[in-house]
């Protein structure tokens, strides 16, 4: 299974690359996929390429999914131990 997970742009490079970022988290990224990425823009990278933009809300509500879900993971991990 392919998990694409949103980012926020950091940086945008000349070259089509940029820095983005989650929960502290950086990563170099191609944004030559969507259509004129801006600093404080949301995207979700898939494989190193941003691949969609989103809005703030829709990016913060998908975060949030992810990180109940991280947590119910830990949380069935530990009661296996």
């Amino acid at each position: 299974m392919c998990l694409a997970i949103p980012m926020r742009v950091v940086a945008v490079h000349a070259d089509g690359g940029g820095l983005a970022e989650v929960d502290g988290v950086k990563r170099l990224v191609t944004l030559t996929l969507v259509e004129t990425p801006q600093v404080g823009d949301y995207v979700i990278i898939h494989a190193g390429f941003a691949i969609k933009k989103l809005d703030e809300d829709e990016a913060r509500e998908r975060l949030a999914l992810f990180r109940q879900m991280a947590q119910a993971w830990t949380t069935s991990r530990e009661g296996a131990e």
